[in-house]
């Protein structure tokens, strides 16, 4: 049997459209290679609950046509692990922005690593809060400019892939909007993990933080994407060690997964009822 075609209007909302997001936004890439993923993995449409928060990114859960939640900002990751332990059979996909991941939730995001539960959360760095007037995040970075920085930031950014790492995510990965092939096939062994998987995905905001520190428009920000980064353990690093990498950084699958061992806590507490 001939699988069906790619066809984006089979896993979105219509009614919905068109979106939100400025010209330029890499977000829409982003939820392309999202569908993508899913279309190429074979989900069922009902076999996916998508969770988000507040901000640019979060949009996406109500634009594709799965169960979803839009949230209060910075709990995505809460309500996913409420859906996750009530229906442990879905597959739960949270897209988050820098605030939703690591700034007002950012207790969440390394709890849900220690727990390593069976989520894939995906933090679409665009270096800045879009949505509310260009603020600038826990991933701008120092030396950069926004609305509530004019005359430059002096706080360091987080590296996403480090703090995952360290927080005890099992798959952890980076990729960018202008590699959007990688990013779908990233993204399809995210989804497939079984474990908390985090997929970085930089991602361009021209309105505010491209305008603002001078980075030119979006076409030349997706080209940096291309010049600035590097597979994992190029040998291009050997010149340049401040080039960015790109990949997956870790696939442990020794970890036990949160809702099967509680699932296992449950039936022996079920036991000694007996």
């Amino acid at each position: 049997m001939t699988k069906q075609a790619f066809n984006f209007k089979d896993y979105i909302r219509p009614r919905f459209f068109p979106h939100i997001w400025c010209p330029g936004c890499g977000h829409g890439i982003v939820l392309g290679s999202l569908l993508r993923a899913v279309h190429e993995l074979g989900l069922d449409k009902n076999e996916i609950v998508m969770t988000s928060g507040i901000g640019c990114s979060s949009r996406i859960s109500g634009y594709v046509d799965f169960h979803s939640l839009h949230t209060i900002h910075g709990r995505a990751l809460a309500f996913a692990t409420g859906v996750k332990l009530s229906k442990p059979s879905l597959k739960a996909i949270v897209p988050m922005g820098d605030g939703d991941a690591l700034a007002i939730g950012g207790n969440h995001f390394i709890h849900a690593a220690r727990r390593n539960i069976d989520i894939t959360a995906i933090v679409m760095n665009n270096r800045i809060y879009g949505m509310t007037g260009g603020q600038f995040s826990p991933l701008s970075g120092s030396g950069k400019k926004a609305t509530t920085a004019p005359y430059s930031t002096i706080d360091r950014d987080f590296d996403v892939v480090k703090l995952a790492k360290s927080a005890g995510a099992t798959f952890v990965a980076r990729s960018t909007v202008y590699h959007a092939n990688e990013c779908k096939d990233i993204l399809k062994k995210a989804i497939s993990h079984k474990g908390f998987s985090v997929v970085e995905i930089l991602t361009q905001c021209p309105t505010y933080y491209g305008r603002k520190n001078k980075e030119g428009d979006a076409i030349q920000m997706m080209e940096s994407y291309k010049t600035n980064t590097v597979k994992i353990g190029s040998k291009k690093l050997e010149n340049n060690p401040n080039l960015i990498q790109r990949g997956i950084f870790v696939e442990d699958t020794t970890v036990p997964e949160y809702c099967e061992a509680y699932d296992k806590i449950i039936k022996t507490a079920m036991k000694g009822k007996a």
